[in-house]
């Protein structure tokens, strides 16, 4: 396709997603074309140097624009908890908390569930609406999942939305969760079926999928996204958008890898700011009307919310196509001050915002 050709197909790609309509296999692939070539630009991580060629210019303007379209200038703000930590039983490649890796990462028992209630009032106070439970291990055991309804209760008694990300959920412990208060449940794919062996092979992507329809059936919030970095291709990543879209999930966490020291992926390098931003705006153009909050990682590959010059990274993540933040600390990670990320939303225009919340109302 000339050159000429491939822009009349990003634009249309553009003009697809501003309708809210699916991209067709030549507007999908003008797109990709438009992100890998922003990716070759290679902008170091942190530094805000991302000098885009003419389409990814182009596909950066129209991410954008469906952002606007879709969200105007709200951004919806989230918090979690790592309310048990490490010695999980699968093989995750990027995860510090797997048992099968010899990592740094602290462990710890689940936590009592007061503690996680200072917590989500804590995070009340930066700003979030929605605080997630987060615990390590593909399932609970009974005195676990005891401790975690009662989270649930008190999370929901601060005014927040109470959300986990527990593993795999079955819909007996989902109605159980949800006469706690249970607002909404994250459970990411993490990448596209097809490179998924070669991240995990402790469970089946079938079983993953299996999770996120059980809870969207149950009429709850639904966070499911994926982690960028991996070494999975553009294809992949288009892939893993795909089945997003099959699924009709409408709150996308992206996560971008931080190689972590005794994990089987320690070796990866962090993305490039262009080749994540890239990433974004093809999942925006997917998704048009997916809440695309970005969660782990974004330090490592934008730097801090820092005044210009130096903060000019996230500046460019925050003027992208997101609509969505996690705030404060992460996992297993430091995340950045959720003071300097509220004062440089507002100081672009962005509205920080409490999500909506469907299905059950809770």
């Amino acid at each position: 396709m000339s050159a000429l050709g491939t822009t009349a197909e990003l634009d249309r790609a553009i003009v697809l997603a501003l309708d809210n309509r699916p991209l067709d296999g030549a507007a999908l692939t003008a797109v990709l074309s438009a992100a890998a070539s922003g990716a070759a630009s290679g902008a170091a991580p942190g530094t805000g140097t991302a000098t885009p060629n003419e389409a990814f210019g182009r596909l950066l303007a129209g991410a954008r624009a469906v952002r606007r379209r879709n969200f105007n200038t709200d951004l919806h703000l989230c918090a979690i908890v790592n309310a048990k930590s490490g010695g999980c039983t699968e093989d995750c490649a990027f995860c510090a908390q797997s048992g099968h890796h010899k990592t740094a990462n602290p462990r710890h028992a689940f936590l009592d569930p007061g503690q996680i209630e200072q917590a989500a009032l804590a995070a009340r106070a930066r700003g979030a609406s929605r605080f997630g439970i987060v615990t390590s291990g593909l399932a609970l055991n009974a005195d676990d999942f005891a401790r975690l309804l009662l989270a649930v209760r008190l999370v929901r008694g601060t005014g927040l939305y109470a959300d986990v990300s527990v593993g795999l959920l079955g819909a007996e412990r989902l109605a159980w969760l949800v006469d706690a208060g249970l607002s909404g449940v994250h459970h990411n794919l993490e990448t596209a079926r097809s490179f998924f062996p070669q991240i995990c092979t402790t469970h089946s992507y079938d079983e993953d999928v299996e999770a996120v329809r059980l809870a969207l059936a149950a009429g709850l919030f639904v966070c499911c996204g994926g982690i960028f970095g991996l070494g999975e291709s553009w294809d992949e990543r288009a892939e893993l958008g795909q089945t997003l879209l099959e699924l009709g999930v409408a709150n996308v966490p992206v996560n971008f890898l931080v190689p972590i020291p005794g994990t089987r992926l320690e070796h990866r390098p962090v993305l490039s700011q262009a080749e994540a931003l890239g990433i974004l705006a093809l999942l925006r153009l997917m998704l048009p009307r997916a809440n695309l909050r970005v969660c782990g990682g974004r330090s490592a590959v934008f730097g801090s919310a820092a005044p210009a010059p130096e903060g000019e990274g996230m500046r460019e993540l925050f003027r992208s196509g997101i609509s969505g933040l996690m705030i404060g600390d992460y996992l297993t990670l430091k995340g950045s001050p959720a003071e300097a990320d509220l004062a440089l939303a507002r100081e672009l225009g962005l509205t920080p915002t409490p999500t909506p919340n469907p299905g059950q109302g809770r």
